[in-house]
């Protein structure tokens, strides 16, 4: 328990922090870096470089610093932080590393602002919230071990094989080396592919949703290549799955992890996605077919044109084959011979009025990932059609962002 005195302090810095909170997680990551460059094969170079995770990080300080005296408002954001860390393999000797850069970091950027008496409450501060995570972090390394086809780690998977879904998604179908069983998995979550490729002096780790319905032989995950280069490092796994993985070829797989997860419901789901984001969406397609075949979903896609339009065929079909399953296609750049074929719904963005034409109510759990400004878009137009919060669940690729201005998350 921490003591009044120490959550006094540490709630008068929440102010600080807001005003210099990416600061001074930029400066931690610097500082960390430099002193153990190894763990630069656990966290994401692209995401640093653009600066999501420092601000991810900013979020979260903040948040723990404004709920000090009641850290158990954050224990949903401490799980689903903590499943993505279970997911790369941060273990219980990292977070003292943390701590420390953490704290010079908070004394280089506020300078004599941060004065001893800070310093030492937040060092206290931080040991509790770092025993929180590691406890919840333990649990979920424990049930990925022991569930049934559960491991511990990285397993190796193999290509079994690589469809090409679109000109710029590909599907990749692995089976695991030893043919054991694998984990099965809630419609949403992901699978962490680590790689290494050529010329690249660290270890690559990344999140693939898995695009299929849990219960196969093989998971099955589909990639957006992105147009990488050295200002824009996101491209470089990407490209490397895309280029250089073959079928036969060996990949290796942390068990699946996630809470952006389909729930069990009888209300009507409304599956949204932007672009790549329709991967974790098809599995709930999947998913809702096969286990809910009575429950009635909507699935709502957005793309450039068919060019860039992945699964496509499957989802039509899918919507043929069950009544209740009604399918939708907005392109926002459709060519010719998409305008020709009539192979899409509405030209342009998903937006409020279109969605209520096409709706017939806004009592159901509506399900969106995508780029961030699409689910700004997504988030803003739901809250106007007064869709309950509970019923509104979205998932971000890579650290968390914000959808209005108001939101704090970590």
């Amino acid at each position: 328990m921490l003591s009044e005195k120490t959550i006094e302090i540490v709630k008068s810095t929440v102010p600080v922090l807001e005003k210099y909170g990416k600061d001074i997680t930029t400066r931690f990551y610097e500082l960390m870096f430099s002193k153990h460059p190894e763990l630069l094969n656990i966290f994401n170079h692209a995401n640093q470089k653009q600066g999501r995770q420092q601000t991810a990080l900013a979020n979260t300080v903040y948040a723990a610093a404004a709920n000090i005296d009641n850290l158990g408002a954050i224990i949903p954001v401490v799980k689903q932080i903590g499943m993505k860390h279970r997911a790369l393999g941060v273990q219980p000797e990292h977070y003292p590393i943390v701590g420390e850069n953490l704290l010079a970091a908070i004394k280089d950027v506020l300078g004599d602002a941060a004065t001893d008496e800070i310093i030492g409450a937040w060092a206290e501060a931080y040991g509790v919230i770092a025993d929180a995570f590691i406890g919840i972090e333990e649990q979920m390394y424990k049930e990925a071990k022991e569930q049934a086809g559960g491991w511990e780690g990285f397993r190796n998977f193999i290509v079994d094989k690589k469809v090409k879904e679109s000109d710029v998604i590909t599907s990749f179908y692995l089976k695991p080396e030893d043919g054991k069983a694998i984990a099965p998995y809630q419609a949403g979550q992901y699978i962490t592919l680590k790689v290494q490729p050529k010329g690249q002096e660290f270890t690559s780790l990344r999140h693939y949703s898995l695009s299929d319905a849990s219960g196969k032989d093989y998971y099955r995950i589909s990639v957006k290549r992105e147009e990488g280069h050295a200002e824009k490092p996101e491209g470089v796994v990407s490209n490397y799955l895309h280029n250089s993985i073959q079928v036969g070829d060996v990949l290796p797989v942390n068990a699946p992890a996630g809470d952006f997860v389909l729930e069990t419901k009888d209300t009507p789901a409304v599956l949204i996605s932007g672009g790549v984001g329709l991967t974790p969406m098809v599995s709930m397609l999947n998913t809702i077919v096969e286990q809910q075949p009575e429950r009635e979903v909507t699935f709502i896609h957005a793309a450039l044109n068919s060019h860039v339009h992945a699964l496509k065929e499957h989802v039509a079909q899918v919507a043929s084959a069950n009544s209740r399953v009604k399918s939708f296609v907005a392109y926002s750049e459709p060519t010719e011979q998409d305008r020709e074929a009539k192979n899409f719904d509405k030209e342009g963005f998903v937006d409020l009025e279109w969605l209520k034409s096409i709706l017939a109510t806004n009592q159901a759990d509506f399900y969106f990932c995508g780029p961030t400004p699409f689910m700004q878009v997504i988030y803003r137009a739901l809250k106007d059609w007064d869709v309950p919060t509970d019923n509104i669940h979205f998932e971000f690729f890579g650290p968390a962002g914000t959808l209005e201005e108001t939101t704090v998350t970590a």
